[in-house]
């Protein structure tokens, strides 16, 4: 049998889809290579067809593909393909868009609305001649309206070829959702696609019933969608495969993409949250309905990430494990480190790790990193269940900064039971933290199915409906849209507008001071050496001198208590004189009744970031 997978736009351009290249390894292992297995790179081709036609750029694309998923514009660009339309709701698009998209960015998805419609037509036409006898598509973040766009045409084209579906866009409700108001796709795959697609292609090449697939969603003799129920159990550790990027580095060397951005191997360790497992974060939905963790043996992985790194000659590498393993830092990451490979790696880690674990990371060539910090104020994080503290999360900046390491971080309020007292505090030392990773962004928290939020109203947001781009993309009643959404509005909650605006005042002016920022330290032994320049304080020309200030600058490194402090330092009229000291000079971060110092080290490394 011949199988296609398909990688939609609006994918990202710079790595191949982890998706189709673990089906890929999947179906052919299973055939005993019965099967084979092609991938169409659909978003390159997009991107190739648009720059080669509009003048399309890559972050133009990227515009689609990362910084609008909660605005909903890729997948609006190609609804008007999806319902045989040039054009489709326009005026509502730039009603509801007007406000957030500047001008340039609004008429750019209007001008692709009809274009997106006639490639959608001449790449099914192309597909359709080389497809075989099983399509599959695989949707994650804005690829849903895309790839039903392509299905139905294809549908049209080729009415004897089976329609496959899946990806993390199609669990639980949401598949079932998908698949009982498109018919052009005969098949849902619901959960991890390589544990049951295989099967389906057996059942498919035999003629055998499909009745007993977990998760799948299947048509009945009379047209009817039909939900098996979901496996409660996960896929183990061991079945997770290998995937298969053959052919991806020769195609994108033929985009010009390949002369604007660097590809990346994109693979995974491990699968769920081991924090997670014991502690949701109130507001996170990304591990959908299996949030157990399970993780690729140190041996296994540290094999797959070498070969095919020397297979592909890729040495940038993106992790998308929801949260290393920690397991990891004492030996994949030693090994990596000793092998001496030049890798560059992006990885999600736990925002608590100490220096000597980050410096670890770099060593094995993690040079980006997503923390999870979300705040800086230890209740706003108790409520998140976010398990640190405030100091913790600076001294996580800190010390990234020291070691060169570049962090992602965005801002999130907006929590049920948050008080504007919660930030105010914060936003007075904000001025303080301008040399250290400022935020890419602050938002409020969205609605995310699976979450804790969503899944007990009583939380705090017990009135929903989907998001509006649902409304403005798919022609659907609300409770089918209901059904398929993975974002939700409902009434904010938490601080209220005045504090708000305070808050995205002071983090845009962090960000802005950020390129004019310095502050470091050298330690000499019997003294400290600091230095530093930052726009809201006189520059700082300052040397610790005596066992007092050097070695409570030491103890410092770490977030300490007022409690530890005291019982650490005996003179309290002096302990406190001088944290009030530094507190005021923007050298230590106090919030709760925590302290850390906020000085990097001066080794050079913040050359290493990226820019």
């Amino acid at each position: 049998m011949e199988i296609t997978l398909v990688n939609m736009p609006w994918a990202s351009v710079d790595y191949p889809s982890l998706a189709c290249g673990i089906l890929k390894s999947a179906v052919e292992s299973a055939s005993g290579g019965n099967n084979s297995v092609g991938v169409m790179n659909a978003n390159l081709d997009f991107f190739d067809w648009l720059n080669a036609r509009m003048g399309v750029e890559t972050d133009d694309y990227d515009f689609f593909s990362m910084e609008s998923y909660f605005q909903g514009c890729g997948d609006w660009v190609f609804a008007a393909a999806l319902y045989g339309r040039t054009r489709w709701r326009v005026a509502e698009f730039r009603d509801r868009r007007a406000s957030e998209l500047s001008a340039e960015r609004l008429e750019l998805c209007e001008l692709l609305q009809p274009r997106a419609a006639e490639w959608i037509g001449e790449y099914a036409a192309e597909l359709a001649g080389a497809c075989g006898e099983v399509v599959g598509f695989t949707t994650t973040f804005q690829q849903n309206t895309a790839s039903l766009a392509l299905a139905a045409e294809l549908r049209r084209l080729r009415p004897d070829v089976r329609i496959v579906l899946g990806g993390a866009n199609c669990d639980g409700a949401q598949g079932a959702a998908w698949h009982r108001n498109f018919p052009c796709v005969d098949y849902v795959v619901r959960g991890e696609g390589e544990a049951v697609f295989p099967r389906l292609l057996e059942r498919l090449d035999d003629g055998r019933e499909v009745s007993d697939l977990p998760g799948l969603c299947w048509r009945d003799s009379s047209g009817e969608s039909v939900v098996n129920p979901m496996t409660a159990t996960p896929l183990d550790a061991t079945g997770i495969v290998a995937p298969d990027f053959d052919g991806y580095p020769e195609r994108f060397d033929r985009s010009p993409a390949s002369n604007r951005v660097e590809p990346k191997l994109v693979l995974e360790g491990s699968r769920g949250c081991w924090w997670g497992e014991k502690h949701h974060c109130t507001f996170c939905g990304l591990n959908g309905s299996f949030l157990k963790f399970r993780g690729k043996t140190p041996e296994r992985f540290y094999e797959e990430l070498v070969e095919l790194a020397g297979r592909h000659r890729l040495l940038d590498v993106y992790l998308v494990d929801n949260i290393l393993d920690m397991d990891y830092l004492r030996t994949l990451l030693p090994w990596l480190a000793e092998a001496g490979y030049d890798f560059r790696i992006q990885c999600e880690i736990k925002s608590n790790l100490r220096y000597d674990q980050l410096r670890e990371l770099v060593r094995a060539g993690v040079v980006q990193v997503q923390p999870g910090i979300e705040n800086l104020s230890s209740r706003v994080l108790d409520i998140m269940k976010k398990g640190v503290s405030g100091c913790q999360n600076v001294r996580m900046l800190r010390d990234a900064r020291s070691l060169g390491m570049t962090v992602m971080w965005n801002l999130l309020y907006g929590f049920p039971g948050e008080l504007a007292e919660d930030y105010l505090p914060l936003l007075d030392q904000f001025p303080a933290l301008t040399h250290l990773p400022p935020m890419d962004g602050a938002s409020r928290i969205a609605l995310e199915r699976f979450s804790p939020y969503f899944d007990f109203p009583e939380l705090g947001f017990p009135e929903r409906r989907p998001d509006d781009q649902y409304f403005v993309t798919y022609d659907l009643p609300e409770e089918e849209l209901a059904e398929l959404a993975y974002l939700f509005e409902a009434p904010p909650a938490g601080i209220g507008e005045k504090p708000e605006r305070r808050l995205l005042d002071a983090v845009a002016e962090w960000s802005a001071a950020h390129s004019s920022s310095w502050l470091k330290h050298v330690d000499a032994g019997s003294e400290i050496v600091i230095l530093g320049d930052r726009p809201a304080f006189p520059r700082t020309e300052l040397v610790l001198t005596g066992a007092f200030e050097t070695e409570l600058f030491r103890a410092l490194e770490r977030p300490r208590s007022t409690r530890y402090l005291k019982r650490r330092f005996a003179d309290d009229a002096k302990l406190a004189t001088k944290l009030d000291e530094w507190t005021a000079s923007g050298l230590v971060f106090a919030e709760g009744d925590e302290y850390v110092h906020v000085v990097t080290e001066d080794n050079n490394q913040e050359l290493l970031q990226l820019r």
